[in-house]
């Protein structure tokens, strides 16, 4: 009984020593609106996100306030009429690296991940997958995916007079550069 003691004891404490947890308070989301009227492009890279390289876990966090626009009139009209950040200043992601067994991040190597989770805008929150890339090299992982969101989807009102320069979906791009957490 001693033996099956220490086994599970041992089995429990290997298998924490190898949970690794990947952090970054510097990733970078950025939005793509292009109609024949106008273009409109918003980087955001304070994106605070981590990941479980073990369970597959991941998520991340966006303050829409820091979302910066070429134009000032645009990223004002951002914040204050369409995701009214004062009221929703948060985005977020929750999800799960599906095939997280199929990647070595202790190798370098590029790495195509299915991700599958709940992407919160606006307070409304919907059901997303896509498929990522995991980049690792030297110790540091580079995530990226594309993903395309309907404003609508997330009772985002755009008005009918600036309808027509805000494509109905907008193309995100997300690349965040993992560093181990310690």
């Amino acid at each position: 009984m001693k033996k099956l003691f220490l086994l599970v004891a041992l089995v429990g404490l290997f298998s924490g020593v190898h949970a690794q947890k990947y952090f970054t308070r510097t990733g970078n989301i950025s939005f793509f609106s292009s109609t024949s009227i106008e273009d409109i492009e918003a980087h955001n890279k304070t994106v605070t996100a981590i990941f479980d390289s073990q369970s597959g876990a991941i998520q991340f966090a966006v303050t829409m306030k820091s979302f910066h626009f070429e134009k000032a009139l645009m990223q004002e009209h951002f914040n204050e009429n369409y995701v009214e950040s004062d009221q929703f200043p948060k985005s977020t992601f929750k999800g799960t690296i599906e095939n997280v067994k199929d990647i070595d991040f202790k190798k370098d190597g590029t790495y195509t991940a299915n991700v599958k989770g709940k992407l919160t805008i606006h307070g409304v929150t919907k059901e997303i997958s896509t498929q990522a890339t995991f980049t690792v090299k030297g110790g540091s992982i580079l995530g990226e995916a594309k993903i395309k969101v309907n404003p609508e989807d997330y009772d985002i009102e755009i008005p009918g007079v600036v309808r027509e320069k805000i494509a109905k979906e907008l193309e995100v791009t997300i690349s965040m550069d993992f560093k181990e957490k310690k």
